[in-house]
């Protein structure tokens, strides 16, 4: 679980910085873009599963039962972000007429082609990449904020090393 949090992280900044907006995508479409968004879709299948399955660390704090409730709540709202995200951008593609690939592999259109502006869902996708960033900034201050003054080793459960 901690490589998959660490993994998705890095992709969401990583496709966030390879985003490209408007018509633009149809002349030269963003292939890396795309399976960036596409990897961290493909990442979010193991970690429903384990969440799923319990293999995600027990809350530490059973004294604030509402810190436990406000990580659910953010935890879900990431996680509607990660599945939501790849696929309103796989929508918003497949609007402009252009083939998302996943890694050189193409994938079907999930939507008709239109002229003219893709629509809603594409521009909810473009405002939704940047809100991303300001969750996972809120989220890593958040866990800053249990190592700093809480102390209850949120942070070193999630550290890589």
């Amino acid at each position: 679980m901690i490589a998959i949090h660490w993994a998705t992280a890095v992709l969401i900044v990583a496709a966030w910085f390879t985003a490209e907006g408007g018509r633009d995508v149809v002349k030269n479409p963003p292939m890396l873009h795309f399976s960036l968004g596409l990897a961290v879709l493909a990442l979010m299948v193991p970690r429903m599963i384990l969440r799923v399955a319990g293999q995600t660390p027990p809350a530490l704090d059973e004294q604030r039962p509402w810190l436990a409730t406000a990580a659910k709540i953010g935890h879900a709202l990431l996680y509607g972000f990660l599945i939501g995200l790849p696929l309103s951008g796989w929508y918003a593609a497949s609007r402009l007429g252009v083939s998302a690939s996943f890694f050189g592999i193409g994938l079907p259109m999930i939507a008709a082609p239109v002229q003219g502006a893709p629509g809603l869902i594409a521009e909810i996708h473009e405002n939704a990449g940047t809100l991303i960033l300001y969750l996972a900034g809120l989220h890593a201050l958040i866990a800053g904020w249990h190592h700093i003054v809480l102390r209850d080793g949120t942070l070193r459960r999630m550290s890589p090393l």
